[in-house]
């Protein structure tokens, strides 16, 4: 099963692609699904995509989940 993981953007390229923290880890996620996404927003990211803005209060709400579940976030692949 495949799950959105909540990142921050935290850079914008030209080409809309973003540079976003997950856990603490730097990845590429594209916005075209979510055109309206700036600099700071929360998104839900899903296969190299943001799908969904989301307010920070759920961003870290779902974060603290992920951590009492160290197995998940040791797996690497966000």
């Amino acid at each position: 099963m495949c799950l959105a993981i909540p990142a921050q953007i935290l850079s914008i390229d030209e080409g809309r692609v973003a540079s976003v923290s997950i856990l603490g880890v730097s990845r590429a996620a594209a916005l075209d699904l979510v055109p309206q996404a700036e600099l700071g927003d929360y998104v839900l990211v899903h296969a190299g995509y943001a799908i969904e803005i989301i307010d920070e209060r759920m961003a870290r709400e779902t974060l603290d989940l992920i951590a009492e579940f160290p197995e998940l976030a040791d797996q690497g692949g966000f």
